[in-house]
């Protein structure tokens, strides 16, 4: 079975997502990029979280062929293979429909630099691709015109997507972003946020990369840029 131990940390990532809250029922989906073979694997479509096992896993090429897997694969694994081909670096992609990550993208508001834990994103905003019908070439090519330098892009009415050089690090960058969007999204409630400069959030990634960062969720990492 290729890419046994992707297929199994996508298993055990979905439980994750689920029980901590980034998303509902089966919508989302999570994929890892292997560079030396260019496969992608990918989450299945439409199967529960709790009850994916490793086999479910498809196996894809970034043309969106289906190498391996009797199963159908996400209906976003184009927006999966974008993610890898605007930033190279990444080996894991989130795509979740987290509450207050959502709330944003549905209120056409980007992600700002409110907390300097947002710094982990490799940049001080947050971009936000326009609402295009998910699944789609036209949802994949508005990512590609606006992720940037980014690690993490808003889906206008849709949700978030995260990448790292890792699962645990796409997770972990996905799990800030929704504690950050929260902090924001209340402070938004009760008067108008304070952003912190990109000077600000400059001196923060520096400092990431020197020092690391612990992120809301407990996770230890830096900023990869």
């Amino acid at each position: 079975m290729l890419m046994e131990n992707a297929r199994s940390e996508i298993v055990e990532y979905g439980k994750k997502v689920l029980s901590e809250g980034l998303t509902k029922g089966t919508a989302g989906n999570l994929s890892v990029y292997d560079p030396e073979t260019g496969y992608m694997a990918i989450s299945p479509s439409g199967i529960g979280y709790f009850d994916t096992k490793p086999e479910d896993v498809v196996i894809m090429d970034l043309k969106g062929n289906v190498i391996e897997g009797n199963k159908k694969p996400s209906s976003e694994h184009m927006l999966h293979a974008v993610i890898y081909e605007c930033r190279p670096n990444a080996r894991a992609v989130v795509h979740m429909h987290s509450m207050y990550c959502t709330v944003l993208s549905c209120l056409h508001v980007k992600l700002h630099s409110v907390h300097y834990a947002l710094a982990d994103a490799g940049v001080a905003t947050v971009p936000s691709a326009p609402y295009r019908t998910y699944g789609t070439p036209e949802l994949a090519e508005a990512v590609r015109q606006n992720i940037g330098n980014s690690d993490v892009i808003l889906l206008e009415n849709h949700g978030m997507v995260a990448c790292g050089n890792s699962m645990k690090k796409a997770f972990g960058l996905a799990s800030t972003c929704e504690w950050v969007a929260e902090v924001q999204w209340r402070c938004m409630c009760a008067g108008k946020p304070f952003i912190l400069s990109d000077q600000d959030m400059e001196t923060v990634m520096q400092h990431f990369l020197t020092y690391g960062q612990k992120s809301p969720d407990g996770t230890r990492h830096s900023y990869n840029g």
